[in-house]
């Protein structure tokens, strides 16, 4: 091939991030002015639009990604928002852990816009766009139907024009005021339709709507996400909100237990688990989320089951706040351990000599943890490190770590599991590799002559002189 071919390949891949449509193509939103009027037809329910010098949201705190994504939609002539939980945590002055959007550009629309993109769902599409260094950017179209909602129309074969709809629309179907708020690219202004920013300065948090037994009753996964966002954000549960938990919180096994299990695992990773959990106790839904732990609150060790969750919850937070790496395995050990240290088949697994007894812990740990499901190799390495724990206080007690125990793939995460069980406690911790550490020599030992006495010595002296 000719250096001139080569060339062309070089730069003809070198395209740009978005392709731009031509003006016949282009929807008619394109000339419409920044606060896009012709969106609220119904004048009883115009939305509060905040401008940007009343609120804190700068585009220097958002992705450049996303951004990117924001501007290609509205250069294109769609609405363009940033949508859902970011918004809310920069209004707080935090960090979003990842930024979405929404538009009313349909997905396939937004596969030809992008370039690098992905439509994924099987019933509501979404569009991943994919970026450099592993990011993405969600942007979905603006949608009038629940997640239970898109399910019953599935099964009644209603199609998508009845399940797209306008930011209206999408912000009511949302479950909490807090996070139906809409950040506009084109103005650079907050749209609130639902009253999120007065709950926002407030401190409140709220189902969406006047009817908060309809919201628990139609996706009663809504629940758990009020409860998650007062534990992360330190906001009061609003009184009706507060109430509907308390009545409803047995509804919540009415739904998929894979749905139920992702929920949970979020709360746990998210570094305010400690918080979760005192919400998901005092609103009745820990005990219908996790009935493996019913009989421990009832026990009479009710007292160190609570000590020992709220503790070892307590330093999965920190761990997690401070970057540092906690697998799932450790994270369910550290979860389940409070349940199973109390329970006789736990005690009567206590062991004398090196044993691993998983096969028996891996039971145990299926009954605190069911109905939920893992991967097999998650509930193996958490079986693991639960069964070491007696291996290590005998290495303790006696002071040798033989090879076979230190030489296990789960040590590292083993020790430093029995060391947090130590600080939940308040025992002293052994530390990181203590099979590294020089043992301590013992003390020489001399031998002392024996002085003979002097009756003896002088027979000796008597007999040496008769040989004489």
């Amino acid at each position: 091939m000719s250096k001139s071919s080569l060339k062309a390949n070089k730069y003809s891949r070198r395209k740009r991030f978005c392709k731009k449509r031509s003006l016949a193509s282009a929807q008619p939103a394109k000339f419409l002015p920044a606060e896009q009027p012709s969106l609220f037809a119904d004048p009883g329910n115009h939305p509060r639009i905040i401008p940007r010098p009343e609120h804190c949201v700068s585009r220097k705190d958002i992705d450049r990604e996303a951004l990117k994504v924001l501007y290609c939609l509205k250069d294109n002539g769609y609405i363009a928002y940033l949508v859902g939980g970011s918004v809310r945590d920069l209004l707080l002055g935090r960090r979003p852990k990842d930024f979405d959007v929404g538009t009313n550009a349909r997905p396939e629309d937004l596969k030809k816009l992008f370039r690098h993109s992905r439509i994924i769902g099987r019933r509501f599409r979404l569009v991943h766009v994919y970026f450099r260094g592993g990011q993405i950017i969600e942007v979905s179209t603006f949608r009038c139907r629940s997640y239970h909602d898109d399910l019953k129309s599935a099964g009644e074969g209603i199609g998508d024009i009845h399940i797209f709809g306008s930011p209206q629309e999408d912000a009511f179907r949302r479950d909490l005021t807090i996070n139906g708020l809409f950040y506009n690219i084109a103005d650079f202004s907050i749209i609130d339709y639902v009253g999120g920013m007065a709950d926002l300065k407030q401190g409140n948090v709220r189902f969406i709507g006047n009817d908060p037994e309809h919201r628990c009753l139609k996706d009663p996964v809504r629940m758990l996400r009020a409860v998650r966002h007062a534990a992360r954000t330190g906001f009061t549960i609003e009184t009706n909100t507060w109430e509907s938990l308390l009545r409803h919180s047995d509804r919540i096994r009415l739904c998929a237990i894979s749905r139920v299990r992702d929920e949970w695992l979020k709360d746990l990773r998210s570094g305010y688990s400690r918080p979760w959990a005192e919400f998901m106790i005092k609103a009745g839904l820990f005990a219908s989320v996790f009935s493996g732990y019913v009989s421990a609150f009832e026990s009479k060790d009710k007292g160190l089951v609570r000590k020992l969750l709220f503790g070892l919850l307590g330093h999965l937070d920190r761990m997690v706040n401070d970057g540092i790496e906690v697998s799932e395995a450790l994270m369910l050990a550290l979860f389940a351990y409070p349940r199973l240290c109390v329970t006789p088949e736990w005690k009567a697994l206590k062991v004398d000599r090196l044993k691993w007894p998983t096969h028996e812990v891996r039971s145990l740990l299926g009954e605190v943890l069911t109905p939920y499901d893992f991967r097999r190799s998650v509930r193996d390495v958490a079986a693991q490190i639960l069964a070491s724990q007696w291996n290590i206080s005998i290495c303790l007690a006696k002071g040798k770590w033989p090879k076979r125990v230190w030489n296990k793939a789960t040590f590292r995460e083993s020790i430093m599991f029995y060391d947090l069980v130590q600080e939940a406690l308040g025992q002293p911790v052994v530390g990181p590799d203590p099979h590294l550490r020089p043992r301590p020599k013992p003390l020489k030992k001399f031998r002392t002559r024996k002085r003979r006495s002097p009756a003896t010595s002088r027979l000796i002296s008597e007999s040496e002189e008769i040989h004489v």
